[in-house]
């Protein structure tokens, strides 16, 4: 069984806070303080996650230097007060830095998901269309 320490917890807590900040932020109509508030929370509460060893270690590997520029210039920009610009940035960034997990995150989805048309959509986006 995985053990989750207090630091863990109160991470994912502030994680949690930083994308309902986004995601209300981005609701009403690219607030750019709450999408800044958002993103502070959201590497805050990420580095409590897994450790600021671990997150400087993800961040800044050689093959995801394109993504990180991406996605932390998307934050500055959004601090310049630029949310436009600054998001399209970040979600760039994010989807260069997490597209090797997206193959993962989908697998999963099929499987967990029963549903027929569900299942065989995310086995598409997986990349194994292998119809049964």
């Amino acid at each position: 069984m995985i053990s989750i320490t207090e630091w863990q917890k109160i991470g994912v807590g502030i994680t949690g806070f930083g994308i309902f900040f986004i995601l209300f932020g981005i609701l009403l109509y690219f607030d750019s303080v709450l999408l800044a508030f958002g993103n502070l929370l959201f590497l805050t509460g990420l580095s409590f996650i897994i450790g600021l060893r671990r997150t400087f270690t993800f961040f800044f590997q050689r093959h995801k230097l394109k993504g990180t520029s991406f996605f932390l210039g998307g934050v500055v920009i959004v601090l310049l007060r630029w949310p436009l610009l600054g998001m399209l940035l970040e979600t760039y960034g994010f989807f260069s830095l997490f597209k090797g997990f997206f193959p993962v995150v989908f697998g999963f989805l099929g499987d967990a998901a029963n549903i027929p048309l569900l299942s065989a959509l995310f086995r598409r986006l997986q990349g194994t269309s292998s119809m049964v």
